[in-house]
Formats: C-alpha cells, structure tokens, sequence
C-alpha cells in the first residue's frame, strides 16, 4: 500500500519500509533471517564468514563454468562486491563487540582464520585467474576489505582482554 501526492505534476508514491527494504543487498533472506535470529554477537560474525565463503564458492563456480555468458561479468563482479560486504560487515560486528567488551575472543580467532584463507584464494585469482580483467575492480576492492579484515582482528585480538581469573581464597 501507498500514499501518492501529486506535486507540481508529478506524482510521487511513499510506502513504508518493510523489514525487507532493511536487508542488506549482498544477504539472501534466508541469511537476512539466520542473521536476525542469532542472538551472539560471535556467531553473527561467524555467518558473515559463512556467507562470505559461499560467495567465494559461487564465484569459483562461476569461473570454472564459461558457458553460461549471459550477464557473466555482472554475475562475477556482483559476488565478488557481495564478498567484501560480507567481509566488511563480520569486521564491523567485531569491532563492535571489542568496543562494548563482549566475549568474542572466538569469532576474532574466526576472523584471522578465514580471512588469511580468503585473502590466499584472492591473491591466487589476481595472479592467474581467468578473465581478470572483467572483474578486476571488484577483485581489488575484495583484497582490500580482507587486509582490512585481518588488520582489525590483530587490532581487535589485542584491545580485548582475556577475562580475568579467579583466585581461590586461600
């Protein structure tokens, strides 16, 4: 349902927004849901990395069958970009979590992991990949985002301190 006003000849439509306008482009709305459910702040960042190692996969996929050309530089570009929100969003989620003191000690550990594995994958499709030129911006912006990565889980790894111990009363 909409409201239309007619302003100086044009009319123009307002809706609401529905929880799906919130979603985020790169997410499924499956993911958007599992997302949303998840109710630690380590296992939302462990579904970004999650779904941004599907993105990886399905590009590979894509890479290695060449006979569907229709819209493919589209397609390519789309999960690399798809990626690197993906990346971005698991970071943003940790340094969220360092700053409000949770325990995501884990998902940092996660962090460091995946995003070194990620950034291999990448490194190798910048040096030899196939039609690297087609998505060679969006391939560029992904290593960024994934040094960014592996750059703020050093930061993070050292900003949030192991709890504290307890001491047995002697």
């Amino acid at each position: 349902m909409c409201a239309c006003v007619f302003l100086a000849g044009v009319s123009v439509c307002a809706r609401p927004a529905l929880a799906q306008d919130l979603q985020k482009d790169y997410l499924s709305a499956t993911e958007a849901e599992k997302i949303r459910e998840a109710m630690d702040p380590s296992e939302r960042i462990r579904l970004f990395l999650s779904f941004a190692s599907d993105r990886l996969k399905q590009l590979q996929y894509e890479l290695d069958h060449t006979e569907n050309t229709v819209r493919r530089a589209q397609r390519l570009n789309s999960l690399l970009n798809a990626y690197a929100g993906c990346v971005d969003e698991a970071v943003d989620r940790m340094e969220l979590g360092v700053e409000k003191q949770d325990n995501v000690r884990e998902a940092i550990k996660a962090v460091q992991a995946r995003a070194s594995e990620f950034l291999t994958y990448l490194k190798d499709l910048a040096a030899k990949g196939p039609e690297r030129s087609t998505y060679k911006v969006y391939l560029d912006d992904a290593i960024a985002a994934t040094n960014d990565a592996i750059t703020s889980a050093a930061d993070a790894a050292k900003e949030n301190a192991p709890p504290p111990v307890r001491r047995r009363p002697q």
